[in-house]
């Protein structure tokens, strides 16, 4: 298929696509867990280190991957496994990702990678990038991350509009979303390997 150029219309049908897989308002409720556990967020360096990857797979994304001798869909399944563990945690209400409270690593794992710039999103951006101009791709994802940047500063008043009875419900609601996700990422990737 040719590389579409840029218009409002690729625009938007990118920008949707990449804000539908990053899913950054079903991981509030993850993502207030994580703050917990980690006593806090750094926004700017969580949304960089995202945004990091995200632009690193725009452009170098399917050739690092060939040097690493690692398929898209092998990629994408490791990533499937990280979410289907966190989406685990979320239904059960148990911790089985153990965060180092005093770690940098954590903003790298899990928020960084899988939560924002996960194998989904890193993937569809290298199909997205096989039909449409990479300077679309580049606005879109920064568009997104300003998005990711609002939601993870306004997490605290999140919590505060939705109280603890909703924080609960909507955990366990995303939790089985975020398994889902995990399910058709892995399912969708499987097939692939099996050659």
């Amino acid at each position: 298929m040719p590389i579409m150029q840029p218009g409002f219309n690729e625009f938007l049908t990118v920008t949707f696509t990449l804000f539908a897989v990053i899913d950054i308002v079903g991981s509030i409720p993850l993502l207030l867990s994580l703050k917990k556990q980690m006593g806090g967020i750094q926004e700017v360096k969580a949304t960089l280190i995202s945004g990091g990857l995200m632009i690193l797979f725009l452009f170098l994304g399917e050739p690092l991957l060939h040097v690493l001798g690692v398929e898209t869909h092998s990629f994408a399944v490791a990533g499937s496994i990280i979410i289907f563990i966190l989406g685990m945690e979320m239904v059960l209400g148990i911790e089985l990702f153990k965060s180092d409270k005093d770690s940098k690593s954590s903003l790298v794992v899990p928020i960084a990678f899988p939560l924002i710039a996960g194998s989904g999103t890193l993937t569809t951006i290298i199909s997205l990038k096989a039909n449409y101009h990479e300077s679309l791709l580049l606005i879109a994802i920064l568009i997104n991350l300003v998005i990711v940047y609002i939601v993870l500063k306004s997490l605290d008043l999140i919590e505060r509009i939705l109280g603890p009875g909703g924080m609960v419900a909507i955990r366990k609601f995303f939790g089985v979303i975020l398994l889902a996700i995990a399910i058709k990422i892995f399912s969708s990737n499987v097939p692939g390997l099996i050659k």
